[in-house]
């Protein structure tokens, strides 16, 4: 094989993982849920359902929309654009100023810490970025890494 066409394939080889990633559905620690259908994952996304079966109260914490980490959720779970989604935030919060349904955070790091801190709290992270802090939850009945993930990077 000639040199060139192998560094090629070595370099593809080492970017390529980087695009490939699983985004982790966390929630706070307390919270009892531990799977949830995608159908029920969407409806708390977009701030259709405010409270969880017990109810406590629901915040989903987000990367910016406009994000290159925030590209996977928009496209499964929110399906519209990160314009239509800063809109939808915007609804959402408004006349819950004690409570948000939805919070944009700067980092993995903040929305961990978040999610944390706040009960009925979910938030979407790096498979990567998870800490004992937090538990991840399925999706689906699946978690990240898992064939069939719902939130698996191509």
């Amino acid at each position: 094989m000639p040199l060139k066409t192998l560094l090629a394939l070595v370099l593809v080889a080492s970017v390529a993982p980087a695009y490939a990633k699983d985004v982790a559905l966390i929630s706070n620690k307390n919270h009892s849920e531990t799977t949830i259908a995608v159908a029920d994952l969407v409806k708390l996304c977009k701030a259709q359902t405010d409270k969880w079966p017990n109810g406590t109260p629901v915040t989903v914490i987000i990367r910016d929309p406009a994000s290159p980490e925030m590209k996977l959720v928009l496209e499964k779970i929110y399906g519209m654009t990160p314009e239509v989604l800063q809109e939808l935030i915007k609804t959402a919060n408004h006349g819950r100023a004690n409570h948000p349904a939805i919070i944009v955070a700067d980092s993995d790091e903040a929305i961990i810490r978040r999610v944390q801190s706040a009960p009925g709290a979910i938030g979407f992270v790096d498979v990567y970025s998870i800490t004992g802090a937090v538990n991840v939850m399925k999706i689906g009945g699946k978690l990240p890494l898992e064939p069939g993930y719902p939130l698996h990077g191509n």
